[in-house]
């Protein structure tokens, strides 16, 4: 049923600009107008960062910018989802247009520019939630226009704390100019140092210890990747998640290739699995790692955690496949999982990792 109206609805959408096509989804996830699937399965359940995630399948950031649906990325069958990214003064972004669909390629190029209503906007839909469980994480980003962007990080943190699952560091936007500078190994000091510092004043004043992960790019050089898996595991992050969109455009001929911004969808999905891979090895995989870029079907999904990760996050594959995507991937993961005669998809991860890290990431 959910795949039939997609299919109904996904011409309408097409025919729309991005970001209105973006905004009517969320309207319909507000209204309640979505399929609804069960999360939990025993053999997709993990725990991680000392976290019950039922099923390793979420939507990335970008998505659910304003924390609006949160509870409706859940209901759809999600084992987890995140908003943001938020950041500290609300933000208009980029001008548009900055949302470019390469429909042949299925892959989308956009430079928004942390457009967001703010932490105080988003806040007061996190607080509303209640009780309503289900693991939700909090995306933060420092603003375009600030004399301290570590600071926006901290502060994010601080706002958060007791309303975020977890708190994803989003250093590799593309979108921001310089941002992508945090990713240096000196600049990791002290951000990190901020922040665990940070956290441990929180919960030295009674808040909870919220798990961080770091958000790379999947443009860092080669020979960066272990000054940089070492900087995480010294100040113990709690995991990465590879990774945010490219500003390559690998495998890319429509015109729409030269729109500035980044690239996602399918033709990041070998470079950024070639990442993961690469991290997962050089951690020795004692850093949970979250898989993005180029996750449209089970098959890639699989991928992904072959690779290395032990979560997986969407988007782009979202926008061609529907919401029908994600149980598709469950289900993909669940047959694997019996036809390895594996009691938790937790032990799949990794076990092509080599294979992947060989694989050239250009």
């Amino acid at each position: 049923m959910l795949n039939s109206l997609f299919k109904l609805a996904q011409p309408m959408l097409m025919a729309l600009p991005p970001e209105d096509a973006h905004e009517m989804a969320l309207r319909a996830l507000e209204l309640g107008l979505h399929a609804t699937d069960e999360r939990g399965d025993g053999v997709l359940h993990q725990n991680i960062f000392g976290l019950d995630f039922v099923n390793p399948v979420g939507v990335a950031a970008g998505f659910d910018k304003d924390a609006r649906v949160p509870d409706a990325l859940l209901a759809l069958g999600c084992g987890f989802s995140e908003i943001g990214t938020v950041t500290p003064r609300p933000q208009a972004g980029n001008p548009t247009p900055r949302v470019f669909r390469l429909i042949k390629e299925r892959a989308v190029i956009n430079r928004l520019g942390f457009n967001n209503g703010g932490h105080k906007a988003a806040l007061r839909r996190l607080q509303a939630r209640g009780r309503a469980g289900g693991i939700v994480g909090v995306n933060i980003g420092a603003n375009r226009e600030t004399d301290d962007r570590v600071g926006d990080y901290v502060a994010g943190l601080e706002t958060f704390s007791d309303v975020a699952s977890y708190f994803a560091v989003n250093i590799s936007s593309p979108n921001t100019p310089g941002l992508r500078d945090l990713q240096a190994p000196k600049a990791l000091d002290e951000l990190f140092g901020r922040l665990m510092q940070a956290r441990s004043r929180l919960a030295a004043q009674g808040k909870p210890e919220r798990p961080i992960i770091v958000k790379i790019a999947p443009d860092i050089a080669e020979d960066d990747i272990p000054a940089i898996c070492d900087r995480v595991m010294a100040h113990k992050v709690d995991g990465i998640a590879v990774s945010n969109t490219t500003i390559t455009r690998p495998g890319v001929s429509a015109p729409t290739e030269r729109q500035a911004g980044g690239l996602s969808g399918r033709p990041l999905f070998k470079r950024s699995t070639g990442m993961l891979a690469r991290i997962f090895q050089e951690t020795k995989g004692q850093v949970p790692l979250i898989g993005i870029g180029g996750i449209d079907s089970g098959e890639t999904a699989l991928a992904k955690i072959e690779a290395g990760a032990r979560l997986v996050q969407l988007y782009t594959g979202l926008i061609y496949e529907g919401w029908g995507l994600i149980p598709c991937i469950k289900q993909h993961l669940r047959m694997t999982c019996q036809e390895a005669g594996a009691p938790s998809i937790a032990e799949l991860s990794g076990r092509k990792a080599e294979y992947w890290a060989r694989q050239p990431l250009d």
